[in-house]
């Protein structure tokens, strides 16, 4: 039997293939109404379950993000986006807040902002039904969103000179890195 489950999020870390069973994710399903679950381990067979059995044990409700690679998942008549919840997206935009800013250090409160601006940009915020992050195509964008946030709750906390929001923006965007390579062919 298993015991009390309140929880509204399951993250696996364990490396564990398979850890999170049907009965723990059903058991979940029926006392929340939006699981959110992040079997994050990598490889792909090391992971605590599939998002395919995610979708299907919850009935289509849980929100969830892997860490390695999975196809969007088809359930009743629709196909639900799985979001690969990597360091794709924070650690890059911190360091870039970190530079655009010159922060001495990096605070709670910079990690935090990061946070939230990510969870700000969530394609799931306007469509339930919707990936949990946002797709690759705005990275660029959300980094340099997270970049000032960061520059910003850097000079809050008085670890960064103050600057306009204005002058940030723009050290942020002189700062932030574009993939352009010379061509070689004619």
């Amino acid at each position: 039997m298993i015991g009390q489950i309140d929880a509204a999020i399951l993250i696996g870390l364990s490396t564990v293939g398979g850890a999170f069973s049907k009965a723990i994710v059903c058991e979940m399903a029926r006392k929340v109404e939006r699981p959110i679950i992040f079997p994050l381990s990598n490889p792909t067979s090391k992971s605590e379950a599939t998002a395919k059995d995610l979708i299907y044990w919850t009935d289509g409700r849980a929100l969830v993000a892997t860490g390695s690679p999975f196809a969007p998942v088809d359930y009743g008549g629709r196909k639900i986006p799985i979001a690969q919840c990597n360091n794709v997206y924070i650690f890059p935009a911190m360091g870039l807040g970190v530079v655009a800013s010159r922060a001495r250090r990096v605070t709670d409160a910079m990690m935090l902002a990061a946070a939230r601006t990510l969870a700000g940009n969530s394609p799931a915020l306007k469509d339930a039904l919707a990936s949990l992050l946002p797709p690759l195509t705005d990275l660029r964008r959300v980094a340099a969103e997270i970049a000032v946030a960061v520059g910003i709750a850097a000079q809050k906390d008085g670890v960064a000179a103050q600057v306009t929001d204005d002058d940030l923006h723009e050290r942020v965007m002189a700062a932030q890195w574009t993939p352009a390579y010379p061509s070689y062919c004619s």
